[in-house]
């Protein structure tokens, strides 16, 4: 019997970075979570304890850092694909350079319908995510929303389903829809004008929940994402995750009291798990 390594990888994760745009009239606050890992010709390190191909961990973070200065001064995704291509043109023995990268949003303040110079408000759970996977042979950006609260109060139900000896949950026409989506869509190209992209799909997949009469999540989760598809040509699949974030009907007619869709409770487990990719054919 041989036992052989099949497949490694290492780099650096959590580089938490923030940096400060200086524009003539304001200052953009910008605040990522960096993580690096690279593929290549490291078996040596493994069996012989030979770093002689390792480049150091720290090295990467400190390369965040530093090409951060000139080259992360607009979309995630631009300086993703710099940072992944400075790795592969750099570093022969690396054959695979994968950057994921997470942008926590702030948000400058506003007085009297103006914006304020450097006063920014943060606290929303959603973030702004992008992966840039480059080889010797291309690249490819994914990117996508993380952790997007969004609820309707309406235009939501579930009927119709199997019952068997153990279902005690009721029909409804008429819920709350609540979920925590996560959203990540692979781009055609590198040569794209991400931010722009990244914007008008966030408003498509907020647009469509808000709109669309829903039967199920599984029925939404296909609507948002046939949305993106028929409206972004730059974009070759998309795939949802979107638990449910559940309200349950409170019972108040222990109180002699009708609750009209009115009260409910709010529970964070246990929750539906509804997940699908959806893609250009």
């Amino acid at each position: 019997m041989k036992i052989t390594l099949t497949k490694n990888a290492y780099g650096k994760n959590a580089v938490n970075l923030s940096k400060i745009i200086r524009h003539p009239d304001y200052h953009e606050f910008r605040q990522i979570s960096v993580n690096v890992s690279l593929e290549g010709d490291f078996e040596t390190a493994h069996t012989l304890g030979d770093n002689a191909n390792i480049l150091p961990t720290d090295t990467q973070k400190n390369t965040v850092y530093a090409l951060a200065k000139d080259h992360f001064t607009d979309s995630i995704e631009n300086f993703g694909l710099y940072l992944a291509n400075h790795f592969i043109a750099n570093n022969p023995q690396v054959s695979q350079a994968t950057v994921d990268i997470v942008e926590y949003p702030w948000t400058r303040m506003t007085f009297d319908g103006e914006a304020h110079h450097h006063a920014y408000v943060g606290g929303s759970s959603e973030k702004h995510t992008t992966s840039i996977r480059q080889t010797t042979n291309g690249v490819t950006v994914v990117s996508g929303i993380k952790d997007l609260l969004i609820l309707k109060t309406t235009d939501s139900g579930f009927e119709g389903y199997i019952k068997d000896q153990y279902t005690t949950l009721k029909e409804t026409a008429d819920r709350i829809f609540a979920t925590q989506c996560e959203a990540t869509w692979t781009y055609t190209t590198p040569d794209l004008e991400f931010t722009a992209l990244f914007t008008r799909i966030r408003k498509i997949l907020l647009k469509t929940f808000a709109h669309h009469k829903s039967l199920s999540v599984q029925q939404t989760l296909l609507t948002m994402g046939k949305a993106v598809l028929e409206e972004n040509p730059d974009v070759s699949e998309i795939s949802l995750k979107m638990p449910n974030k559940h309200h349950i009907l409170f019972n108040l007619e222990q109180f002699g009291m009708e609750n009209k869709n009115e009260i409910f409770i709010a529970t964070d487990e246990p929750y539906g798990y509804i997940t699908g990719t959806i893609t250009r054919t």
